[in-house]
């Protein structure tokens, strides 16, 4: 369970806050619950269960008042106590009870402090009479809570500035931990960061449009800002730095207007915590800010580019959301990028040059070669899934950004082996969790975090994470096969 306590600043510790004081139980539970007769076999029950895709079944012989309920642990339990006989069992002599409930109308609040006071994953919500009309899961909490950003989204959305986005933005590594710990895969968390970074940008970007007007009078056209890189793609993580870009639709001469805009908003996302890019990806600086007409030409002119140092950031536009101002000009932005890029092989050529060059950081024993006792996962892991997966989208047109909904869509166009596929995705969730876990200590020891990974958060998952760099050495080949795919 989630702990839930008070934090000097008037919020909860691991992001619990006004949306769990606001909404009921009714809202979020799971409704018409399966509810079994005492005597069925577990089997049967497991196999429902699997075929359903829930986490447990109540038992009784009443559906309306159910008296027990088996869950996943359970099953768990009971197999390993008495092995394959243990399927044979009727529900009635597995089961738990009594159930523990809360009314439909209770705040969710309630069902986290009872759930977190009983060491339970499930509650049953009752409506009249008592009856079980629904069923509340830890992990539908969390999932609800990472959606809604909580306590975190709900003061970025009205933070009166960037000192407030700063403390709220502190809760950020708490509040991973307690994802990571009720079972949450990396990329859920760091869809959550994610969502919280454009949050943060999105709020930058308002104050800094207030404070701009009042300077230098009313917007002169329609405008909208955009995060780049993991944060478009919904794959950040705990080492946060500005990569932004802005698009409005008015001529050469509003960009003075706009220039000062997006100077204010990457100052305040500084303050806020979100430092400065340091390869200059920023709205404040004129390659990442043009009018519409300025923006194709800038697409045109990096895809005519013929060396690869001259795409130094280039590849991360493709990964853009708009978190601020009007979708569509971004929209329509994307297409023709997607589209010129799709047109374009000596341009995705020299995209994929770096993954077909790169080397899994092994040695010719096979271990791991560390600096310093520690692994860049980013450089070593992340980057030849990430590039190569945006690369080959690019390739066959595929409009996706996230990178294993990037892998999904080349497996179903046969671009990539579904195996490939699936080898790339856990792999990238093993780095990926790697390196939040270590993110989460540095910040609790005080260092900085980063994305390098050391020996003691490896150590779990040395042995996977050894044979998952090993699978890597052939992404090169893939990446260089899959972009040629889409030319024939």
């Amino acid at each position: 369970m989630v702990s839930v306590s008070r934090s000097g600043d008037g919020n909860f510790a691991g992001g619990v806050d006004g949306f769990a004081y606001r909404h009921r139980l009714g809202e979020l539970m799971t409704s018409d619950p399966v509810v079994l007769p005492p005597e069925t076999p577990l089997a049967e029950a497991v196999a429902l269960m699997n075929a359903r895709r829930i986490s447990s079944v109540l038992v009784g012989g009443d559906r309306q008042h159910p008296e027990a309920i088996v869950t996943e642990r359970d099953v768990l339990r009971a197999v390993a106590a008495s092995g394959g006989e243990a399927l044979g069992r009727p529900l009635g002599a597995v089961g738990s009870g009594p159930l523990e409930s809360l009314p439909a109308t209770a705040l969710i609040f309630q069902a986290i402090g009872r759930m977190d006071r009983l060491g339970i994953r499930h509650l049953v919500v009752t409506g009249e009479g008592g009856a079980v009309v629904g069923i509340i899961t830890a992990r539908t909490l969390l999932k609800v809570r990472a959606g809604a950003r909580l306590a975190i989204g709900d003061g970025l959305a009205a933070a009166p500035d960037a000192q407030t986005m700063r403390r709220l933005r502190d809760q950020l590594p708490d509040l991973a931990a307690a994802l990571l710990a009720e079972d949450l895969s990396a990329r859920e968390v760091a869809g959550v960061i994610s969502e919280i970074m454009r949050q943060t940008t999105r709020r930058a970007a308002e104050l800094a449009l207030s404070e701009t007007i009042r300077a230098h009078g009313a917007a002169p056209a329609r405008h909208a800002v955009l995060v780049l890189g993991s944060g478009g793609r919904g794959e950040s993580l705990l080492a946060p730095d500005q990569d932004n870009a802005l698009i409005h639709d008015g001529t050469p001469a509003d960009d003075a207007w706009f220039a000062a805009f997006g100077e204010r908003m990457n100052a305040l996302l500084d303050a806020a915590g979100v430092p400065f890019c340091q390869g200059g990806v920023m709205a404040r600086n004129k390659t990442w800010r043009h009018d519409v007409a300025g923006w194709r030409g800038q697409v045109d002119a990096w895809i005519a580019k013929q060396a690869p140092e001259d795409l130094l950031n280039v590849d991360i536009f493709f990964d853009l959301a708009v978190v601020e101002g009007d979708e569509t000009l971004a929209t329509a932005l994307r297409g023709h990028a997607v589209g010129r890029a799709a047109e374009a092989f000596d341009f995705l050529k020299l995209m994929s040059l770096e993954v077909e060059r790169y080397q899994p950081p092994l040695g010719l024993l096979g271990g791991l070669r560390l600096s310093e006792g520690r692994l860049d996962l980013k450089i070593a892991g992340l980057f030849p899934i990430v590039a190569g997966a945006r690369t080959m989208a690019l390739a066959h047109g595929i409009g996706a950004t996230a990178t294993a909904e990037r892998l999904a869509a080349l497996r179903e166009r046969d671009a990539i082996g579904r195996e490939d596929a699936e080898v790339l995705a856990a792999s990238q969730e093993l780095f990926m969790r790697l390196i939040v876990r270590q993110q989460i200590a540095d910040i609790a020891a005080g260092r900085a975090a980063g994305n390098t990974v050391g020996t003691e958060v490896m150590a779990p998952e040395r042995g996977r994470l050894k044979a998952a760099l090993r699978r890597l050495r052939d992404i090169g080949a893939m990446v260089r096969d899959g972009v040629a795919s889409g030319f024939r």
